[in-house]
């Protein structure tokens, strides 16, 4: 999908929120009475049953597939993380994309695996956003751009999409984002991310509650929020998010900073993340608060922290397990079996 926009940035993307399609309901109607049919009792696959419904729903179509699967790794540097927050250094983040490229990391053994496809888009890791304890990360216009810059990155022909990130101090900055949604305290949303220790993790604290407090009270906007105290991969996931429900391709979102973006259109609009299930549950900071927040399940819980896309790949697969066993098995007709009586 192209992103041309008109007028003012952030009302251009109001409109493309207000305009997603629905989920296709008669689809959902198919799925569910194929699977009354199928072998074996009804409902005893559990989740399975759930998300084969939820791909045909976003799919819109009858027999939900996962042939073209994708991965896309947004990267971004954050002025924040000069403030000692993060355990690992800045130049990680060129690091860790050079190690992606070079098929390196965790996800790319893991996308090797799953067989699916895998990008990486670098946003500017040479300049930093801005420290969001002194000021904005964004003006609006350079909010829209990289939020259009993440529609882009949703190419046709993806049948299913799997978001991750990479950027040192992002924790930093996805707290901060819950903190300012949903209130409390900065200690509330803070988890040791990297592995920071006692001293790094009231850095971090005081960072969140800095970046906070310049916002002032009242009702929050979503994307002002994601503006004055975001980053890039996180604008970037958003239009991603949003592109994918216009292409009508469901969304599997990693671990707690993804969920960030998931958490600022949810903001906007609860019903525009319904294309969007939470791959897996982090130990990070209150990743799981915020899955209930959203009305949302995680798919997988396997202690992950790692970031990159490494809990969404893995719930990828169940995801397209699901598609499979619903497409392959045998109706009780087919198959000559007995239905119950």
């Amino acid at each position: 999908m192209t992103s041309a926009l008109s007028g003012l940035p952030f009302d251009d993307f109001r409109r493309l929120v207000a305009t997603m399609p629905r989920a296709d309901g008669e689809a959902v109607v198919a799925v569910r009475a194929r699977n009354a049919c199928l072998t074996k009792p009804l409902g005893s696959l559990g989740r399975l049953e759930e998300l084969a419904e939820w791909l045909a729903a976003w799919q819109g179509q009858a027999r939900p597939t996962v042939r073209k699967p994708m991965v896309c790794i947004f990267a971004g540097s954050h002025g924040v993380a000069l403030k000692g927050v993060s355990a690992f250094p800045v130049e990680v983040n060129h690091q860790m994309v050079a190690n992606f490229s070079a098929g390196g990391a965790a996800i790319n053994q893991l996308c090797t695996s799953f067989n699916f496809g895998l990008k990486v888009f670098e946003l500017a890791l040479e300049q930093p956003t801005p420290d969001i304890t002194e000021t904005d990360a964004f003006s609006e216009a350079e909010c829209a751009a990289t939020m259009a810059f993440g529609m882009e990155a949703v190419s046709a022909g993806m049948d299913l999409l799997m978001i991750g990130e990479m950027g040192i101090g992002n924790t930093t900055v996805a707290a901060a984002i819950y903190h300012a949604l949903y209130g409390g305290e900065a200690a509330d949303w803070i988890g040791r991310g990297t592995g920071v220790d006692d001293a790094g993790l009231e850095r971090k604290r005081a960072a969140v509650a800095a970046a906070v407090a310049r916002l002032g009270e009242g009702r929050r906007d979503g994307f002002e929020v994601l503006r004055r105290v975001g980053g890039r991969e996180i604008a970037a996931m958003v239009g991603a998010i949003i592109a994918a429900r216009h292409q009508r391709i469901p969304v599997v979102a990693d671990g707690y900073v993804v969920t960030s973006a998931v958490a600022i259109l949810h903001a906007i609009d609860p019903s525009a993340v319904d294309h969007v299930v939470i791959g897996h549950a982090s130990v990070e900071g209150a990743h799981r608060d915020v899955i209930a927040r959203l009305g949302k399940a995680p798919i997988v819980d396997l202690g992950f922290r790692l970031g990159e896309a490494t809990g969404a790949a893995v719930a990828g697969a169940i995801v397209r397990a699901a598609a499979d066993t619903h497409n392959g098995m045998a109706t009780f007709t087919e198959a000559g079996v007995s239905d119950k009586g």
